[in-house]
């Protein structure tokens, strides 16, 4: 593990003014457009502004074929979905995103909504938790705005029926966005639950699966620490609450406001005891969880298991 080098396994180098080069460049697909109807398109989708001085945007998702004029039709959850990438890596627009995201929206029948959040470790922690927070406000906005609201909101969104939903380090996102959220007058919107698939979170103490895991293919436990390191706000460490949620302090009183909650995640992931740590301190604040762990599996499996991504889907179908 001497020689083991974590930028090189990351693809970046980190410059002396504390920037990334990134080395690799995702394929990306555009969206849809702004349209109701595309031939043999189960989903359609559309790019729109969150903050232009922040570079952020969202990706709105809607099922397809959902007439509009027909009131009998319930509305939709919406999902607010925060994408993985260890906090450096990824864009709403990247394919792999992209396709997720249609699936979700497709197989769920819900409106999706993917955050592109700021990127560390240009913007270090909490900047990716506002960015959450601006992505709810702006649904707000739309729910309250009956004339110039955006349309597929207004028309097919169940303003009622709000999840936070990320994947890994978008786990960690929705988790503490959601208790930031405790503090906001975000109403008629409700988050009805928060989905936290294999979660990242961590801490100065090293748990027994990242021993055993410590030189896992994909996840490696160097490869953790640094992306701790780029994303942490200066001068903290890994037993800050934005890392490791199970230290104490003022912000667990706000833990037990939370709703519902579903936690998944798999045997062979370095985290996997902190999840399932996590998963019990939640049920001791007396929140109530849905937990769906599996033996077999590694952080990340449902990127290339595509049975693992349905079982995963099915789980989001279920709780929601």
């Amino acid at each position: 593990m001497s020689k083991f080098d974590p930028y090189d396994h990351l693809s970046v180098v980190l410059n002396k003014d504390g920037t990334l080069t990134r080395l690799l460049e995702f394929p990306t697909t555009p969206a849809t457009g702004d349209q109701d109807h595309l031939p043999g398109q189960a989903v359609v989708s559309k790019d729109i502004t969150l903050d232009a001085d922040k570079k952020t945007w969202i990706r709105l998702y809607r099922p397809s074929k959902l007439p509009s004029n027909d009131k009998s039709i319930a509305k939709l959850p919406i999902i607010i979905f925060f994408h993985a990438g260890g906090w450096i890596h990824f864009s709403a627009a990247n394919t792999m995103i992209h396709e997720s995201c249609n699936h979700l929206s497709s197989e769920v029948l819900a409106i999706v909504v993917a955050v592109e959040y700021r990127l560390a470790p240009e913007n270090k922690l909490p900047a990716q938790y506002y960015d959450a927070i601006d992505s709810v406000l702006w649904i707000k906005n739309q729910a309250l705005d009956s004339v110039n609201g955006e349309q597929w909101l207004r028309e097919y969104g169940d303003f009622s029926r709000c999840y936070l939903y990320g994947v890994s380090c978008g786990g960690n996102i929705a988790f503490n966005s959601a208790l930031k959220l405790l503090d906001r007058k975000i109403e008629p919107l409700r988050i009805n639950g928060i989905i936290m698939n294999q979660p990242l979170f961590g801490g100065k103490m090293r748990t027994k699966s990242e021993m055993r895991l410590a030189s896992d293919t994909f996840f490696p436990l160097p490869v953790i620490d640094v992306l701790w390191d780029l994303a942490l706000p200066q001068g903290t460490d890994r037993d800050h609450r934005f890392c490791n949620p199970m230290v104490d302090g003022p912000y667990r009183d706000k833990i037990k406001k939370l709703g519902r909650c579903l936690v998944i995640g798999f045997g062979g992931d370095p985290l996997i005891d902190r999840q399932q740590d996590f998963v019990q301190m939640l049920v001791k604040e007396g929140i109530m969880v849905e937990a769906r762990f599996d033996d077999v599996g590694f952080h990340g499996i449902d990127v290339v298991d595509s049975r693992r991504a349905a079982a995963i889907t099915n789980f989001i179908k279920e709780f929601i």
